[in-house]
């Protein structure tokens, strides 16, 4: 199978946990995209779903399949999110933020009953960090916060599109650090958000309830211990 056959198939399996009159997350990314369209297929069969979107890409697509959408301060909570993984290890800790949602999916994550994560098979890693890890910081203290990540043995590289720095949807700069050589992954995201101008990290250490993997011989469950 390819990784976007993985993908797609995961999030076929992920969408079995949504049920009718539920509040539903809605993740970004390419996994998440699959997720989405799958999403629309319930409510074109009948369904009755009220979507939160953690980007304003997922937003745009899910109105294109004609998803009741709201914002997250019109619901009290969210039943199930279902989201993309760009690495997860055996503790169901995460790395994200590789489309540039970390911050609105972390907020989602947060408010969100049971959290499934989908992902394709590669994304399945012993120790993370192969990835770099997406930090989310104010245009304002970007240059003071490269140099401390700089200075902390990190490597960061600020986030382009095309030739000017890349903004999220709440206007932010990220910068991709290497955490390869980091062992105590609490403890950093502890000290980077003490760090003024850090908004969010990509780390997603204690939010996942489920991750689904598409897999050659079907969908792999895995269940937090």
């Amino acid at each position: 199978m390819t990784a976007d056959q993985e993908k797609k198939q995961a999030a076929l399996e992920a969408v079995k946990f949504i049920k009718d009159n539920m509040v539903v997350g809605l993740g970004t990314g390419s996994t998440a995209k699959h997720m989405i369209e799958a999403v629309g297929d319930l409510v074109k069969n009948g369904m009755n779903l009220t979507c939160v979107p953690s980007s304003d890409a997922t937003e745009k697509l899910a109105r294109e399949l004609g998803i009741t959408i709201v914002e997250l301060h019109e619901v009290d909570t969210i039943d199930v999110t279902i989201d993309g993984a760009d690495e997860f290890d055996d503790n169901f800790q995460l790395i994200k933020g590789g489309g540039g949602a970390l911050l609105r999916e972390k907020i989602l994550a947060w408010n969100t009953a049971y959290n499934i994560i989908i992902a394709d098979s590669s994304k399945d890693v012993q120790k993370l960090g192969a990835f770099k890890l997406p930090v989310e910081v104010i245009p304002f203290a970007t240059k003071q916060i490269f140099n401390y990540l700089q200075a902390e043995g990190l490597k960061p590289v600020q986030r382009m599109k095309e030739e000017l720095p890349y903004r999220t949807d709440e206007n932010n700069n990220i910068l991709d650090i290497d955490i390869s050589g980091v062992n105590d992954l609490q403890s950093l995201e502890i000290k980077l958000l003490k760090v003024p101008g850090i908004v969010e990290t990509g780390l997603f250490l204690n939010t996942t309830s489920l991750i689904i993997v598409g897999k050659e011989g079907g969908p792999v469950v895995k269940h937090r211990n």
